[in-house]
């Protein structure tokens, strides 16, 4: 209950900036430079540089939205320092336009890569392994279950 109030009290810098403009089209853009930085890379092939690319977003995706906690701020009494970035957007209600959109870029990202890696076996089963790892975490019910260096709690 203390939580509830510390968080509504001030408003949540740390989260609140994924609704601001710019911040989905940075999604697109971090995808492309990752897929123009593995093509210049000699030896990299294109179904390589799009596997690579798509492990990358979904590692980094992964790491800011669901693994880091609190925030970097010292302003809110700790109001947030059980919650990852996920838990924090949109005051943690689920499915707003902002959820659904960073929903929806691992998923287009992962159809895209699949397809240019010409649907190989492997590629495709560490693309769906990197897929679910990222997705995952972002439905309603594993907000109750945190995973932290590889220990569960449940809330």
């Amino acid at each position: 209950m203390e939580h509830l109030s510390d968080q509504s009290a001030i408003p949540n810098l740390n989260a609140n900036w994924v609704n601001a403009k710019g911040a989905w089209v940075i999604h697109i853009v971090l995808i492309v430079a990752l897929k123009i930085f593995y093509s210049i890379i000699p030896g990299i092939q294109r179904d390589t540089s799009w596997f690579l690319t798509n492990l990358t977003y979904m590692f980094g995706s992964y790491l800011m939205f669901h693994w880091v906690r609190g925030i970097p701020f010292e302003f809110n009494a700790g109001a947030y320092d059980n919650l990852n970035m996920w838990e924090q957007m949109d005051n943690g209600e689920q499915f707003t336009p902002t959820k659904k959109y960073l929903l929806s870029v691992p998923i287009c990202l992962f159809l895209v890569s699949t397809h240019y890696t010409h649907y190989d076996l492997t590629y495709f089963t560490l693309n769906v392994m990197a897929l679910l790892g990222v997705i995952i975490p972002k439905l309603p019910w594993v907000s109750e279950i945190k995973v932290q260096a590889g220990v569960v709690h449940a809330r």
